[in-house]
């Protein structure tokens, strides 16, 4: 077992150590993670610290480091839309929200790799948990285009979604919409609902497969083809161009 920083834009982490294997999430340059397994082959299994997702990786997206690296308590990110960093002397274009992983005035040293950032930083510890800062955040995303197991402006599916937006007000959130179900306070009523609460949404089944951030009572932000704002009721989702439903309301959760 060992400690790993993600050292590239955007790293996937896939089902089975093969390209061609499902992707069901990803690690952000600066993420942490354990490395569990290495394989001759280049790819590694991973647990990633943020939410303890594990997958497969290529061994080559991440940079081994120490454990003080791994548990720094800083806890700050990239502000920009996309936001250049200097990694061992050469720039790098990273995604919003990229942790800026064990870095002290804009620098980094990740073993024998060197990191220097000069662009804005979102610091989760000094921003208010309220609707002005969850718009602000779930903004950045409109128009990112669905990815499944995304997690970054880039490609965003729609746990990817809440759980990036939540980690920058600090509040941690488990990857899948299903987990995330699990966490916060039942909202009982559609009309009660605050921005920033979540909504869950399930198939015939019963089984939830979707998620999205309220706005308001009639207003949902969330990842469906590409991140949009359409219009919710107490059935569900209704597509605001064709006016079509889209999504089966089941529990609306608040985390603040």
């Amino acid at each position: 077992m060992s400690y790993a920083v993600c050292c590239v834009p955007v790293a996937p982490v896939r089902i089975e150590p093969d390209h061609k294997a499902e992707m069901v999430s990803q690690l952000l340059f600066g993420e942490c993670c354990i490395i569990t397994v290495v394989e001759k082959t280049g790819w590694i299994k991973i647990v990633n610290k943020m939410d303890a997702y594990t997958g497969w990786c290529q061994q080559s997206h991440f940079q081994e480091i120490d454990d003080t690296q791994y548990y720094f308590e800083e806890n700050n990110f990239t502000a920009g839309w996309v936001n250049e960093i200097d990694y061992n002397g050469h720039p790098m274009w990273v995604p919003f929200g990229s942790p800026l992983t064990a870095m002290k005035n804009g620098k980094a040293s990740w073993r024998k790799n060197t990191v220097h950032y000069k662009g804005k930083v979102w610091s989760p510890a000094t921003v208010k948990k309220d609707a002005k800062t969850v718009k602000q955040l779930a903004f950045k995303f409109l128009n990112s285009p669905y990815l499944w197991g995304g997690r970054s402006v880039f490609g965003v599916d729609c746990s990817g979604f809440s759980q990036s937006v939540y980690k920058l007000i600090n509040i941690p959130l488990l990857r899948d919409a299903q987990q995330q179900a699990t966490q916060g306070e039942l909202v009982g009523f559609l009309q009660q609902a605050h921005c920033g609460d979540l909504a869950f949404f399930d198939d015939e089944e019963g089984r939830i497969i979707h998620v999205g951030i309220l706005l308001n009572p009639n207003e949902i932000i969330h990842s469906a083809g590409k991140v949009r704002v359409d219009k919710i009721d107490s059935q569900g989702i209704v597509n605001a161009e064709t006016g079509i439903r889209t999504q089966r309301l089941r529990i609306i959760k608040r985390y603040f």
